[in-house]
Order: structure tokens, then sequence, then C-alpha cells
């Protein structure tokens, strides 16, 4: 695999000291973060983002396992950046803004999007939380009820389709044992307030979880209040000795003002400000998500297994935006109140043969994953006179169809003693389909349709130096086609929709190595990862006016960089986690927006950072106590495509304790923690491409909670 050298700046020191640290102990990477026991032993972590489910070492792909413990210990349990921002290869900021989600984007893949989760593949429970367009959300995972979260980065994730420049996966534990209740609150700066209640066990041959909680906040920032009511729940059975049913359900209920961004002087000036816009308009966001699943798994012997796995789900949004009136004046403008409505629902089918092959042996999968969304969308102006903010006269009315049927398959192949080949390919077909309700003069019918198709190929090889050390290597093809969203303008006002936009394809490398260590004085695991990745037709904005933003072909564009971390027990009691990411995506041909603005070839791309890392100290003397340590450095991120804005890199701390007292069936844990220790001002994320320059998002000063919780076990 050739590549190109990092650029100065994404190789420079984040400070002397630091790096030196950084690098004495990063020399491996975090590949999973699942914390072993004290005893010397290390637990046996099964993949199961592979589709042939293999050991972590056997697996030919980065991938990081967060345990479900370690994601609600001393935490809110409300976002994921509490517990993935240290996960290599993972940018994941949190805007401080519960009306829209959290930034997420993979080596750089997912950068440009405004708003919630773009060209990554998100799961929960098997049910897909990214629509077949690439469009997805994350903000109704339940961190109270999970089991693990799986991140899969690299070639690899081509298997799942569109849009998977990475995998995320999560899973709702089992419920299993003696019946259990446990109630959780915890209070913290800016009026945040969490109740949570989860109830979990086993009766009659039926495991259970069922998890609630509500969150309130007034929020850092003024105009930035939320109320977030959250139910999951999980139901497992036995119908057979080799079968297993699972039926999923959850619903999330999301009311939130919307502060939106500043620009950098505002941000300075006060970094807690609203701009007049959201204030006039009073921008604020209503979403309700409820959905259900079922799986069925089966053991036919002879190493065989099928799996079936149904779902259902709706979603309605209502959004209040502060587009000027005079921006909505022109006839094909769509208002500034957007009102949608999703139905949703697929499928999965797969047979699996021998999924763990043994030395000359070959295991195969086969699978069909459709997808379909049906969304009624309406745009209505934003205010009603002189009233500004309420529900005027409708501009916008349509019927979408978003919808994909993937054949795919993959062989693993173990042709020699710790040797082993793996090849997979997937058939991924996306169709587009749009029906104009709204025509009146001056705005004709903006029908239409697209399809999209792409054969995804991944070729990996694997070699085990001994037991505990592997190294592998993969290649494979990306597809990420346009959003809804991306497609919703032309360039220039024009009417109709963007259906001339194409795919962005890829092509990706990866080396890497792991290795587990399991000395009495050092345990744990490690590995590292080289990455490379070339995409052309990259997606990128056109044009940015009157709240409407238009995309068009970018050309070609790289991504490459290095990924380090580790998991390691440096003592019985003391545990170290860490990771560095370097990253170099930048535009390898310039391009000229709809108005002649030229980016030239060089530019970052936007909303990428160069560098992170993450270190982290967790002390456990005795079974009772815990104290931790944690530091976090994001570099400078590119707010636009022309690189005239950065914001600042940033470093913070963070310092956690927790409590646990055991009397009989109850069990008592107490805990407490404090963010951004030095009280650091930094900008907590981007609004990429913003049209008035408004692209930060601040992030909160020093931040406290303190918490409970109290569990019975029956």
């Amino acid at each position: 695999m050739h590549v190109e050298p990092l650029s100065a700046s994404a190789a420079s020191p984040l400070t002397a000291g630091a790096l030196a640290v950084a690098l004495v102990a990063l020399a491996q990477g975090a590949m999973a973060q699942q914390q072993p026991a004290p005893s010397g032993t290390l637990p046996d972590v099964t993949i199961r983002s592979s589709l042939l489910q293999s050991s972590a070492e056997q697996t030919p792909a980065s991938v990081s396992v967060i345990d479900g413990e370690q994601l609600r210990d001393r935490q809110w349990q409300v976002n994921l950046s509490e517990a993935l921002a240290a996960t290599p290869g993972l940018l994941l900021q949190n805007r401080q803004n519960y009306a829209q989600d959290l930034q997420l984007s993979v080596r750089g893949h997912g950068a440009r999007s405004t708003f919630g989760v773009r060209g990554i593949q998100v799961f929960v429970d098997g049910i897909p939380a990214t629509m077949p367009d690439g469009q997805g959300q994350t903000n109704h995972i339940d961190l109270s009820s999970l089991e693990r979260i799986e991140v899969l980065r690299g070639p690899y994730s081509a298997l799942y389709g569109n849009a998977s420049g990475g995998v995320i996966n999560a899973y709702t534990e089992r419920g299993e044992g003696p019946p259990s209740v446990q109630g959780s609150f915890a209070i913290g700066s800016n009026g945040q307030k969490r109740l949570g209640l989860k109830a979990q066990g086993e009766a009659g041959g039926v495991g259970y979880v069922v998890s609630a909680s509500r969150f309130l906040t007034d929020g850092w920032r003024a105009h930035s209040a939320a109320d977030k009511n959250l139910l999951n729940a999980r139901l497992d059975t036995r119908p057979g000795e080799d079968s297993q049913l699972t039926l999923v359900a959850s619903h999330v209920n999301i009311d939130a003002k919307d502060p939106s961004g500043l620009t950098r002087e505002e941000w300075q000036r006060d970094p807690r400000g609203v701009a007049a816009g959201p204030l006039q308009f009073n921008t604020r966001k209503s979403m309700r998500q409820t959905q259900t699943g079922l799986t069925y798994e089966r053991q036919l012997g002879g190493g065989n297994a099928v799996r079936a796995m149904v779902y259902a789900g709706s979603r309605h949004i209502t959004q209040y935006q502060s587009i000027p009136v005079a921006a909505q004046k022109a006839a094909t403008s769509a208002g500034g109140v957007i009102d949608l409505g999703r139905d949703y629902g697929g499928l999965d089918l797969r047979w699996a043969h021998n999924a763990q092959p043994q030395t000359g042996e070959v295991g195969v999968i086969v699978g069909l994953a459709a997808n379909v969304v049906r969304e009624d969308r309406q745009g209505y102006n934003n205010f009603l006179g002189e009233q500004l903010g309420v529900k005027g006269a409708l501009r916008r009315d349509e019927r979408n169809t978003l919808s994909n049927l993937d054949p795919y398959a993959q062989a693993s192949w173990a042709f020699a003693p710790r040797w082993k080949l793996d090849a997979g390919l997937r058939w991924s077909r996306v169709r587009f389909e749009s029906r104009d309700h709204y025509i009146v003069p001056g705005n004709g019918d903006d029908s239409g349709d697209a399809r999209y198709r792409r054969l995804l190929p991944v070729l990996s090889l694997q070699h085990a130096w001994s037991e505990d050390t592997q190294w592998y290597a993969s290649v494979g093809g990306g597809l990420e086609t346009p959003t809804f969203n991306e497609i919703s303008y032309r360039p220039a006002g024009l009417a109709g929709l963007n259906f001339g936009l194409k795919p962005a394809t890829s092509s990706s490398a990866e080396i890497g190595l792991r290795q587990r260590l399991r000395g009495d004085g050092l345990r744990g695991e490690w590995s590292a990862a080289l990455f490379h990745t070339r995409t052309s037709d990259e997606i990128v904005p056109a044009e940015n006016t009157g709240g409407r933003t238009s995309y068009q072909n970018a050309g070609r564009t790289r991504r490459q960089g290095l990924e380090l971390g580790a998991s390691l027990w440096l003592a019985r009691t003391l545990q170290f986690n860490a990771a560095l990411t370097l990253l170099d995506a930048r535009l390898r041909e310039g391009f000229c927006d709809a108005k002649g603005t030229c980016v030239p070839a060089g530019q970052r791309i936007a909303g990428t950072a160069q560098r992170q890392a993450a270190l982290a100290l967790d002390w456990r003397p005795d079974a009772a106590w815990r104290v931790g340590l944690d530091w976090r450095h994001v570099g400078s991120i590119a707010a636009n495509d022309s690189n005239s804005v950065l914001t600042p890199s940033y470093g913070v701390l963070g310092a956690s304790a927790g409590h646990t007292v055991l009397r009989g069936a109850w069990k008592l844990d107490a805990f407490a923690r404090i963010d951004n220790l030095t009280d650091r001002r930094y900008v907590g994320s981007v609004i990429v491409n913003e049209g008035n320059g408004r692209y930060f998002e601040g992030a909160p000063g020093r931040q406290w909670m303190v918490g409970l919780n109290l569990s019975h076990q029956f």
C-alpha cells in the first residue's frame, strides 16, 4: 500500500511534553477498550460487527469495543460523546445543542455533516439508525441498558453498504439471572438533571431488560434548554433448544431550543451568547421516534445457521429555523419550518456456514438487506404577518421514498496454520423517488427519481505471529450517495431537485497490528493501524443562501493517517487508556462553487481535525473505590472548504470518583465528576460551511455533576 507522507502540520507535536508521553504510552492502539479483570486474566472478546463473528484477535479490521459498564461508570449516560470520545479514529463532539445530534466522523468520513450523522452506518440491536441515503442519528441510543458498543473502521466497513465510512454497533444487554431493579439520579451544572429506572432479570424462560430515563437541562448557552425522555426494552426467549428469539423496542421524545452557531468574533466576545435570529424566531425542534425489531436465530446442524431480523418504526420532526422573512419571498423557498414524518422498516436475512473456520476450513455467510423509508415532508413560513417563530403558509409538500436492496456475501479461509484470507462482496443499490404536491406559479413540479448502484468488494489477509500477536492488511471499495437533504435544492436557485448530483466512490487500504499482553506486571491490549482512502466525486456545498444549501461534486480527495492507542493495566489497581489519531484529509483537486469562489487543491477537508489524543488513568485501590483522571486534545478544525476559518486547538482535563456500598441484596453507588477542570475556553463543535459564517458552537467551562445509583436484587 502506498501512503503519502502526512503533512508537517498533521504530524507536528501536540506539545513537546504531551507528545512524549503519548508516544511512549501509545506505541500501540486500543483495539478493545473492554476492561480486563484485575485477577490477571484477560476476557475473551467476540466481535459481532464482522459478519462472520470472530474473536477480537481474528478480526481483520480496526475495531474498538467499549463495555457497557465503562459507558455508564461516573457518567451522565445521555450522550455517546461521554464514552466514545477517546476511540481511535473517531471525532465525536457534543454540540451542547439537543436540537441537533452529535458531530461525528470516522477517519474524516461524515465530517461535512451540518446536523445529524452523515457517511457512517449506525445500528442499534441490528436495526439501522442510518437511513438508506446515509443520513442517521444517535439520540435514541440508551446508554443505561447497553451491553457494549463496537466501532468498526476501515475497508471492512464497506460490507455494510452505502455510507460506510465507519460502523457503530450498539447492543442492548440481555436480561439474565434473578430479577433486579435499579434507580438512578444525577444533577449537575446548568440545571442538568437525569432520573433513570431499570428492571432486568429472567423469569419463565424469558429474559428482560426495561430501561426508562428523563434528562432535563437549562443549557450552558442561552436558548439551549432541552427535555429528553427515553425508553428501551429487550425480551429474549428460546423457542427451541437450537433457536433464539429477541424482541427490542424503543421510544424517544425530545423537545429542545436551538441556539445555532456563532461567528468567530461573537464566540470570542461571549461563547454563551446567541445571535439575534434564533431568539427572534424562537428556533426549536421537537422529535418523536418509536421503533421495534424482532430477530430469530437458529442453529441447523452441520455448522449451518440462519438469522432473520425485521423491524419497523416511525419518526416525526418539527423544526423552527431562523431563516429571514425576506429570504422566504422567492417562489422556490421552502419556508422556515420543517414538518417531517417518516415511516420506515426493513429486514436482514442471512445464512452462515462454519462461522469460525479452523485450519484448512472455509466459513461462508450469504445475506440480503432491504430497507425502505416513506417520508412526508412539508415546509411552512416561520411567520404570520408580523409574528415570528410560528407556523405560517405552506411552502413545500412532497412524498419521498428511499430504499435499498443489497445482497452480500463473505468467505473466510484458514488456508494455513496462523493464516487467514477473507473476501466479501456487497451489491449496493439505493433508490430515491420524490413526488411534489406543492405546484404554484414560479414553483413547478419538482418530482423526480434517481438510482445509484455499485459493487463493493473487500479483501483481507491476516497472519498470527503468535497466540497474542497478529497483523492484517485489507483493501476495499466504498459508496456514499447524496442524502435527500443534499439533493433538495439545485445551485443558483434553479427549480427542481438536484438529481444530477453523483455519489462519491472510494477505495481504501489499511494495515494493522495488535497484541495482547498477559504478563504479571503489564496486562492489556494494544494495536496500531495505517490507513489510506482515495475518493472521487466528493460531495461539497455549491451554494449556501437564504437557509438553503445546494451541493455539487468536487473531484478527488484523500484521507490517510495513523491510529494508535492502548488499554493496559500498569498494576493490579491502576488502568491506563490512551488513543492517538493523526489524520491528513485533503482535496486532491480544487473546485469552484456556484458563486465562482474557488478552493485550491491541497486544502483540508472541512470538519476534520489533523490530530487527536486522549489519556486516562483509573485507580481502583479496592472493590469499593475508584478514582479517575482523563485528558483529551483535539487539534484545530477547518470550519469551511476554503480553510479561512479554523477553530483553536484545545486540551481539557477531567476528574471523577466513585464509591460502592454493598448491604445484602442492596447496592449503592455514589459518584461525582468534574469536566474541564482548568475552565478552558474552547469550541466544542463546528457547523461546517455555515452560510452566515456562524460556524462555532462553544463548549462549557468547568462543569460538575454528582449522582447515585441504588439497586436491589431479588
